[in-house]
């Protein structure tokens, strides 16, 4: 008989099976041709030396043997190219299936563990017969065994990525090891130059840097213009008609005014009602165009070893929300939405591109490259209404850290509540809710405004404070050096 096998090929032989009573007398060595009782399969596999994974200018990221990798950029290479290491029991099955040698080291995060087949090459190794009773397939070196098949592997390839190196330590040390995430992207063709944290493992509620979402369906769909006047107000019901719930602006301020100065300030009071305004459908198609509910586009999700989740989801169906509550909170970047730094980032490299989402891919090589292909999410016209809106937030709104002198920086704050922070008693009835809130700070942008090189997303977790006193002066210290 011929055995087809996945590492050592076709491995001929005989194969007798004993009788007993007509029936077969099952044995473990009866599995496989050429074995003979007391016998079961294992194998003594070796992997070559691990492909590098390469910056911009060929730097590596990572380089080295599988237990001995290292980078000239250090520890700021590790959000990137991740690290090796043994694998979880999960992880070990599914690499013993494919033929990785289990008692070695493996990627187990980023792209080293996302790219594991491809730096790993396949191993050289023996197929055995080893004696019955071994727990594991891997054979160890101490143990002998007889040589039924053998094969000669193939070595890695180099991963070459995006990534510049200069802007990638810039934005590691910007971020501080703080929790949180921040991402750097080519604003002309959405291409990935840096990521630093969670940059895209832990989405949050993008809080009110989703009011560029909103006022781009509200552009399209001609529901608001910028001289529209709004009353100055504290709270508002989106839609008393059907019973909202009341919404507040930040800290209770007072926020109103014309539409520039309303996104510049960030009124909940105006886009709650706002997106009632639009509707769920326009709301959530526009999201959608923006990245939201998409599959994720860092590279080809059939030439990994995994698939990366996209992390932009959000609701699609409003038709149980009658009071419009949940439709109301939703455009200013609360309920059930949720974003991470890098679909954050693309929403302003969208914006300075010209209301055209690029793939935010981090890999050069043609085969590994996402086949995702640009999206027009809105006007030209609209982009540069959207660019003239986020500026203010710098100039004169909540966004005036973020602010660089000589250097026209358009951007939006964020900050979204998760609930109390523990340990504090409920407000007694009738008295003022003075509960703190968790709260994430938000900041996206690009720059320069008039002619865009960069997009970056800031995204803190548990923050000390909202977005514009906490993410965005981490964005301007990107922008400045990286701009430089």
């Amino acid at each position: 008989m011929a055995v087809q096998t996945r590492l050592f090929g076709k491995v001929d032989g005989v194969l007798r099976l004993p009788l007993d009573g007509g029936k077969v007398a099952w044995a473990p060595h009866l599995t496989f041709p050429n074995m003979v009782a007391g016998e079961q399969v294992g194998r003594r596999l070796e992997l070559g030396r691990r492909a590098p994974i390469l910056a911009k200018h060929h730097i590596p990221l990572a380089t080295g043997s599988v237990v001995n990798r290292s980078s000239p950029l250090g520890s700021d290479a590790i959000d990137v190219a991740g690290e090796t290491g043994a694998a979880d029991s999960d992880r070990q099955a599914k690499l013993e299936a494919a033929g990785y040698p289990t008692d070695q080291s493996t990627g187990i995060s980023g792209l080293e563990l996302a790219f594991n087949p491809r730096l790993a090459g396949t191993p050289s190794g023996q197929l055995l017969a080893v004696k019955a009773g071994s727990p594991q397939l891997d054979v160890p070196r101490s143990e002998q065994g007889r040589v039924l098949a053998s094969t000669r592997g193939t070595p890695g390839q180099p991963v070459r990525t995006t990534i510049d190196p200069r802007i990638q330590t810039i934005t590691v040390n910007a971020l501080g090891g703080q929790s949180g995430g921040a991402v750097v992207l080519n604003a002309k063709n959405g291409d990935v130059l840096a990521l630093a944290g969670s940059a895209y493992s832990a989405p949050q509620p993008p809080g009110s840097t989703f009011k560029v979402i909103t006022t781009t369906a509200a552009l399209d769909g001609h529901d608001v213009k910028l001289t529209d006047n709004f009353p100055v107000l504290t709270e508002i019901n989106p839609d008393p008609e059907n019973g909202a719930r009341v919404v507040h602006n930040a800290h209770d301020e007072a926020c109103g005014g014309t539409f520039v100065q309303a996104f510049a300030k960030s009124c909940n009071t105006v886009f709650a009602p706002l997106g009632v305004k639009v509707g769920a459908e326009r709301l959530v198609d526009t999201a959608e165009r923006y990245g939201w509910n998409q599959k994720p586009s860092l590279y080809n999700a059939s030439a990994i070893a995994r698939t990366d989740p996209n992390g932009m989801t959000m609701p699609t169906d409003f038709s149980d929300d009658t009071s419009h509550t949940d439709l109301s909170v939703t455009a200013f970047g609360q309920g059930e939405v949720l974003a991470t730094p890098l679909g954050m980032a693309s929403v302003a490299q969208t914006v300075a591109n010209g209301g055209v989402r690029s793939p935010t891919s981090i890999v050069k090589d043609p085969g590994l490259k996402s086949d995702a292909k640009p999206v027009q999410v809105t006007s030209k016209e609209n982009a540069k209404v959207l660019t003239g809106l986020m500026r203010a937030v710098v100039t004169s709104g909540t966004g005036v850290a973020a602010d660089i002198p000589g250097i026209q920086v358009a951007g939006k704050t964020g900050t979204a509540e998760l609930g109390p922070k523990p340990g504090q008693p409920p407000a007694a009835p009738g008295e003022e809710n003075t509960v703190e809130q968790i709260v994430d700070g938000w900041f996206i942008c690009f720059a320069p405004a008039r002619n865009p090189k960069l997009a970056v997303a800031v995204m803190l977790i548990d923050a000390s404070g909202d977005g514009g006193s906490t993410a965005a002066p981490i964005a301007r210290n990107i922008l400045t050096a990286a701009l430089k």
